[in-house]
């Protein structure tokens, strides 16, 4: 009986532990570049994300609007730029892990260019395209 209450309590640690190295790890500023990232009109799948590119008539417009969205998004938080930079970054968190997805939103030309992906696995579960598709309807893009 000691022995089981043993494990259990170091499996309760290691979940813990986890948990916190999840939640409170930094993320690398890296993954804020969008460098070479830029893509043509359309909906792009990746590998543990998504891409959406729209041709926009007033980007710096419909961008702030975007922004305002995402910004009310429970658990998403910027972390870097802004709408008036024509560039911004984002964090959004999941509800019971805690697991960190950037989103990078920015202008390219007369497109809106905004990509989400997972910082930790490999799939996302769809996560990214449906938040994206989401915040793309609500602003009538």
């Amino acid at each position: 009986m000691k022995r089981a209450v043993t494990i259990l309590a170091l499996g309760l640690a290691f979940v813990v532990a986890a948990d916190g190295w999840v939640r409170l790890a930094p993320i690398d500023p890296a993954r804020f570049d969008v460098d070479g990232l830029a893509k043509a009109p359309g909906d792009h799948p990746e590998t543990g994300g998504f891409q959406a590119v729209r041709d926009v008539s007033d980007p710096p417009a419909q961008m702030a609007a975007l922004d305002k969205i995402i910004r009310g998004t429970a658990r998403t938080k910027r972390v870097a730029g802004s709408a008036d930079e024509g560039y911004a970054a984002y964090v959004t968190r999941s509800a019971v892990w805690g697991f960190p997805d950037v989103t990078t939103l920015w202008i390219e030309g007369d497109t809106l260019q905004i990509r989400g992906h997972l910082v930790y696995g490999k799939s996302d579960l769809g996560v990214n395209e449906a938040r994206i598709k989401g915040w793309l309807d609500e602003v009538g893009l």
